[in-house]
């Protein structure tokens, strides 16, 4: 699917680059068929999902 060269390792979406992007619709498409969504999840080309990686209140916190 990815026509670059090099082409990107099928195993290391994070080399992949980005194709399209509609943010106004929250989401953009790699060249390796990997949808990535503005809150972090993913939608990968075999249909897995990767669940979006939240911060939580506990884990902005400073301590004092």
């Amino acid at each position: 699917m990815c026509a670059h060269q090099p082409q990107c390792p099928a195993t290391d979406s994070f080399a992949a680059h980005l194709v399209a992007a509609r943010p106004e619709q929250g989401w953009s498409l790699l060249c390796d068929g990997t949808v990535v969504f503005d809150d972090t999840g993913e939608l990968l080309p075999d249909g897995r999902v990767v669940q979006p990686r939240r911060v939580t209140a506990e884990g902005l916190a400073v301590a004092a």
